[in-house]
């Protein structure tokens, strides 16, 4: 990958940041550089339509013959000796991943300027890698509250019971914001993104995930069929955005059968 290789002490460290920032921003809205073939495009939708069939045969499912039961053997929502679980459910607020990336992607273009130019590309590229980890829970998360909103689910116990078919679409009200859930596509899109990029980190990260749905299970915030969904939605997220930056040859490339592999 390319980098800006003018000098902070040639232009002036604001020069060059606002090269690197044009440089980091334009390659995102570029045409793509590399011809998305049949076998890329075919093999991406398959694996969409496939995660969508598998998901919602297992949310029916789930809603019809669980999720009422599931609600029931979890202890009461207060329970002092659930402060671990609290504490874990906290990895998966995507408010605090969502920022913490964004202040990944900011220091590394406010640094690269400083950054000796022999490995400046190498910076640049962790922050391409950033970028996509950021862009992947970001549009997870924004089909998510879309979902949310036009779905309506009541959230366990809403109501006054354990009812998983408790619906009022278009509510608008958080406490009609249960499917999908939020940190389920949180932890899921996340999963997928880092293993993407640092296969080595595949099992760590899938363990990641399941921990943060079980979490939302045990905190009754939610039903088993909201974590499933929100695992669908973060997970077709984060591929749409890899075949977005792949086929600009941004962190990945597009191999020769249509598998997306890292750069």
């Amino acid at each position: 990958m390319l980098a800006p290789d003018n000098s902070p002490s040639s232009s002036g460290y604001f020069a060059q940041l606002a090269l690197v920032g044009k440089f980091m921003v334009g390659r995102l809205v570029r045409r793509p550089q590399t011809a998305p073939d049949a076998a890329s495009r075919q093999r991406l939708w398959r694996e969409l339509l496939l995660l969508g069939a598998i998901g919602l045969g297992t949310i029916l499912v789930l809603m019809v013959a669980f999720d009422a039961y599931e609600i029931g053997l979890m202890p009461p929502r207060g329970t002092p000796s659930l402060w671990p679980v609290r504490i874990i459910t906290e990895f998966g607020q995507d408010e605090y991943v969502l920022g913490l990336l964004a202040a990944g992607v900011v220091v590394t273009i406010l640094i690269a300027p400083l950054w000796p130019e022999a490995t400046r590309s190498r910076l640049l590229n962790f922050a391409t890698h950033v970028q996509y980890v950021f862009f992947a829970l970001l549009t997870s998360l924004l089909a998510a509250q879309a979902l949310k909103y036009i779905i309506g689910r009541g959230r366990p116990f809403v109501g006054g019971k354990a009812n998983a078919f408790n619906f009022d679409p278009f509510n608008g009200t958080p406490a009609y914001f249960s499917m999908p859930s939020a940190h389920a596509v949180t932890a899921f899109a996340l999963a997928f993104a880092v293993a993407a990029i640092w296969p080595r980190l595949r099992i760590a990260m899938f363990i990641y995930a399941v921990l943060i749905a079980l979490s939302r299970l045990v905190l009754l915030a939610h039903h088993p069929s909201d974590v499933v969904a929100g695992a669908v939605v973060g997970l077709a997220g984060a591929m749409l955005v890899r075949y977005w930056f792949a086929a600009r040859r941004l962190g990945f490339r597009l191999g020769k059968d249509g598998r997306i592999v890292p750069r």
